[in-house]
């Protein structure tokens, strides 16, 4: 092996090196138990599904393993728990709306039908996998929130 060789490597080394000091934010906010899917869906077959298979990028507790510590791993990590957060946060249910809570289950039913969700996180953990009897879980609570609301409003 040539010179170049090992200064490749040796450069590769010191950079995957520097990158561990630039740290990802990982931080899981407080939650409130009366604000969480569980307390205003009970406990539904479907909570169950979205907490194990969902949860982690998709409420305030998110469970961080080892790897999410190290870059760049960790970077993607918490970037996908964020957008997962901003996207919808079951820890959070109690500030949506009932139209906004219908509307998320029903893009949660779209998700998973069309394998977008849990996506490339199964590989690393695979509790997170959906059964097609998991995914007609989700949609059925989705569809019984929507046939509960249009008997409220009708």
């Amino acid at each position: 092996m040539g010179r170049r060789f090992w200064l490749v490597a040796g450069v590769l080394v010191v950079a995957f090196a520097a990158a561990q000091l630039i740290r990802a934010d990982r931080a899981n906010p407080a939650t409130d138990a009366s604000r969480t899917i569980r307390a205003h869906m009970g406990n539904s077959g479907a909570v169950a599904v979205l907490e194990r298979a969902c949860g982690d990028c998709h409420s305030n507790d998110t469970i961080w393993p080892w790897y999410t510590q190290v870059a760049p791993v960790s970077w993607l990590m918490a970037r996908g728990v964020a957008e997962g957060r901003k996207a919808v946060n079951f820890s959070e249910w109690g500030a949506y709306s009932p139209a906004q809570r219908q509307v998320l289950l029903d893009a949660s039913c779209q998700d998973v039908s069309d394998g977008r969700m849990p996506g490339v996180y199964t590989w690393v953990r695979p509790e997170t996998r959906l059964s097609a009897r998991d995914v007609e879980t989700i949609c059925a609570a989705a569809h019984q929130t929507d046939a509960h609301n249009a008997g409220v409003s009708q």
